[in-house]
């Protein structure tokens, strides 16, 4: 006889219960081990903004349910934890309460820490970090360093986004349609000097190796490739009619098309377009406009394309003809050449420009079987045979493009060429709260950089304030000496972009207790990532950057790998009432509310069934009542069978009759199900439903005999195991009361028992011209004569065929006969 138990489900005891016995025996601290192999689990780490929302749970509990599985499969586990803890939320909250961003974050930190635990993820949290320590950002300070000795780093004067009310530069992706992402204001265009990364030095690497990444989704490496955006094409120049300047650059892809520019489009920030603004100064209010509007190139596809003709004329290279030169709002300055080439009738952008404005349309690229391009409605924008094009009449495409790049070579004005879409890193931000960058500004020296030996450069303590960084008004961290001239200089009051931090966090957890390097050995034990896991909201940027860092890295001989992460799994967002869950629309919820009500086994239960991970998750507040009240059942039920001693070491599996035989089946096929799930398609829904299928089975099998007892107890032994990993702290305390000596998240993974799938007998479906008319048993090893026969001897199917002739049985092995008659 076993303790007897509670009668209901008392979770939050339960919940404190596992929890404390996890921590007494340090169960998810991660140690090196050449007996088993490793598995580092990773999600992406949180920002400590004080209160964990919906979206985290769903991130870590995914994570934390392959951690714990992969523990029982046999694996030795690395699943830890840190805070992404520099950026602007910290520095504006402690603005508005006049504070330190660092009193802020930590007691921020210390209230999420809280609330993770509480929802019993088995991270090793003796390898927490936060990234605004000095101890961590030093090492990426001291690798900023090593790429300036590289030739990956430079400084220039750049145009920038700036944001006048977090007072920042901000990256194109962070201006949405003129506006800060985060505050909302209109961005202003300003020409200040900032830090570049030299990532594009990695752009044929970074695009080449996304073949290695096997385990990501399709959908996200589309998104790197577009983003890195290499190309094969043409840079050639137009002169400009009359006037003594330097000639447009353009760049195309298409130079087969080149015959049929109809106009040049040049950025506002182009040195034409001020030259025309000087001849026109009614241009100038537009190239305000648009110079005052950033947009991210990704917006162009939909925003409003507007532009002015700048009254000048470019020389086409070929023909020699004079082409207007206009101004547009979307051409980029800092993307290419910013100039572009229009062909209206091969380009859709350029096709609705030159229709808004009454410009020429010329075809010059044909289908193959027609005598002129189909320009009606729409531009021609495959490839095809060129007409209209002079010497180059009759050519493909493929062909033309070969002959135009070596005819404009020839004559000087053009040249075949690689180009990225990809632009280097701007990584300086003027904002307080940040990883310093380690550079000293010297009038006599120029940038000069800090000595490894004053490494780190410790950012100091301080409260900041509403325009621009504090560090410009502390001469005590400014002020220094230049290391080369020993004169007075002036330390880098710029920081990091908070990328930087986030770009290497998964190599500091193998490695993070060192304090004399960025990695050790140990960094190749772990690395890479087996499985991270995060929003698909990241799957650029942070990704990318990660992915150019571990590189660098690489190329330093601190680890081996050539990725960071060898599988990617990305969530879909959670959803209330059809929109994205925020503050500002008022429908939120509060997890810590939901485990206080329920308990975190309920909450990590629904959030794993309510949708499969990488789709989008509709909170329902009936699905988390249903789910409280399957625990309970499940709570209910295996205490009513710990209320009685139950052994299996007489259990004799060859005496099972047929419904007890049915049941282990049915156990052992479940099994094979949420092993699969779980292990290969990361389907915890359909995981869960299956096991859900099971218990009921086991609660309607009817039978009181000890053989009746031993296969439900074998039934809820698996149960309890596959549920572990979803639901730990239930199964950890149920698991013990069942008489389990080895707590659960230390046992094996089960296997499936072959012999308990065999089946003596079939369920086979009999159609009679196409239509189920019957089902039949029949002994599993039946022929094919005796399955015909028992199929044309049952009472439903005689009713169909009587006074037919049967034309025709045909059997399906261990599935169907069909009987054709009339």
């Amino acid at each position: 006889m076993q303790d007897t138990m509670p009668e209901h489900y008392q979770a939050q005891e339960i919940e404190a219960k596992a929890q404390a016995w996890w921590a007494d025996h340090q169960t998810f601290c991660a140690k090196e081990s050449n007996d088993k192999p490793k598995y580092y689990c990773l999600s992406m780490f949180p920002y400590p903004s004080g209160h964990l929302h919906v979206g985290h749970v769903r991130n870590y509990t995914l994570g934390d349910v392959l951690a714990r599985l992969k523990r029982m499969q046999g694996f030795n586990v690395l699943h830890p934890i840190g805070w992404d803890a520099f950026g602007l939320p910290a520095e504006n909250a402690a603005i508005k309460n006049n504070a330190s961003p660092s009193d802020w974050t930590v007691n921020n930190i210390d209230h999420m820490r809280g609330q993770l635990k509480n929802l019993g993820l088995s991270f090793d949290w003796s390898r927490e970090l936060a990234t605004c320590t000095p101890d961590y950002y030093h090492w990426e300070q001291w690798l900023f360093l090593r790429m300036l000795e590289k030739g990956l780093v430079y400084k220039k004067n750049a145009i920038v986004n700036w944001d006048p009310v977090d007072n920042t530069v901000l990256a194109n992706e962070q201006v949405i349609y003129g506006c800060g992402w985060r505050s909302g204001a209109k961005v202003e265009r300003r020409e200040i000097p900032q830090w570049f990364v030299k990532i594009t030095a990695y752009a044929d690497e970074l695009l080449q190796s996304l073949d290695e990444l096997k385990g990501w989704p399709e959908q996200v490496k589309t998104m790197q490739r577009n983003w890195i955006g290499r190309s094969e094409g043409v840079t050639f120049s137009f002169n400009v009619a009359d006037h003594d300047i330097a000639p447009i650059d353009v760049y195309t892809t298409r130079i087969d098309t080149v015959m049929g520019v109809t106009y040049l489009a040049v950025a506002p920030g182009h040195p034409v377009a001020q030259l025309a603004s000087q001849l026109k100064p009614e241009l100038k209010p537009f190239i305000e406009q648009c110079q005052q509007i950033k947009v991210a190139e990704a917006d162009m596809a939909t925003m409003e394309k507007e532009g002015v003709d700048t009254g000048l004329y470019a020389i086409h290279p070929i023909t020699q003809a004079k082409v207007p030169i206009w101004i547009g709002n979307y051409v980029l300055m800092d993307y290419g050449t910013g100039a572009v080439m229009a062909v209206p009738a091969h380009d859709e952008r350029d096709y609705f420009f030159a229709q808004k404005y009454d410009l020429p349309i010329v075809g010059v690229i044909k289908p193959q079987d027609a005598d002129v391009a189909p320009l009606d409605e729409a531009a021609f924008t495959e490839p095809g045979v060129l007409y209209h094009s002079g010497q180059f009449d009759g050519l493909d495409s493929n062909e033309a493009k070969k002959v135009i790049a070596k005819h404009l070579t020839e004559l000087g004005q053009g040249q075949t060429q690689v180009q990225f879409r990809l632009r280097d890193w701007g990584v300086s931000r003027q904002r307080y709260w940040g990883a310093p960058i380690p550079m000293i500004n010297c009038d006599t020296c120029g940038p000069v950089p800090v000595p490894e030996k004053d490494l780190p450069v410790v950012l100091p303590k301080a409260t900041p304030k509403a325009s621009g960084s504090v560090l410009h008004d502390l001469p005590e961290f400014y002020q220094v000496d230049c290391p080369q001239c020993q004169q007075p200089a002036k330390r880098e009051t710029d920081t990091f972009d908070t990328f930087f931090e986030s770009s290497w966090y998964y190599l500091r957890y193998c490695s993070n207790d060192l304090d004399t390097a960025l990695v050790d050995k140990h960094a190749d034990y772990w690395a890479p990532v087996d499985q991270y896991i995060g929003g698909i909201e990241h799957a650029i940027l942070h990704l990318l950057y990660a992915r150019f860092f571990h590189k660098v890295i690489r190329d330093e001989g601190l680890v081996k790998s050539n990725e960071p992460f060898t599988n990617l799994l990305t969530q879909g967002m959670v959803l209330k009432d059809g929109s994205k869950m925020s503050k500002s629309k008022g429908n939120t919820v509060d997890p810590q509310q939901l485990i206080d009500q329920y308990g975190a086994d309920t909450l990590r239960l629904f959030i794993l069934f309510a949708a499969p991970p990488e789709q989008s998750l509709e909170w329902s507040d009936a699905g988390v009542e249903g789910a409280f009240r399957f625990l309970k059942r499940v709570w209910r039920s295996i205490s009513e069978q710990c209320n009685e001693t139950i052994s299996l070491e007489d259990y004799d599996t060859e005496a099972l009759n047929e419904p007890q035989k049915a049941l282990r089946r049915k156990c052992h096929e479940t099994l094979a199900k949420v092993t699969d799930d779980m292990t290969r398609r990361l389907t915890f829904n359909t995981a869960i439903a299956a096991c859900m299928e099971l218990f009921n089975a086991i609660i309607e099998h009817d039978g009181d005999t000890l053989l009746d007892k031993q296969v439900k107890f074998e039934g809820f032994t698996l149960l309890l195991v596959m549920l572990s990993p979803i639901v730990p702290h239930v199964t950890h305390e149920l698991w013990q009361k069942m008489g389990h000596e080895q707590a659960i998240i230390d046992t094996s993974w089960p296997e499936v028992d072959e012999t308990a799938l065999v089946r003596d007998s079939i369920d086979i479906v009999v159609q009679v011209n196409g239509k189920v008319r019957a089902n039949i048993a029949v002994a599993a090893s039946a022929s094919k004569t005796d399955i015909e026969a028992a199929a044309m001897a049952n009472d439903k199917v005689q009713k169909y065929i009587d006074g037919c002739t049967v034309r025709k049985i045909i059997v399906v092995p261990n599935k169907l006969v069909n009987i054709v008659a009339n």
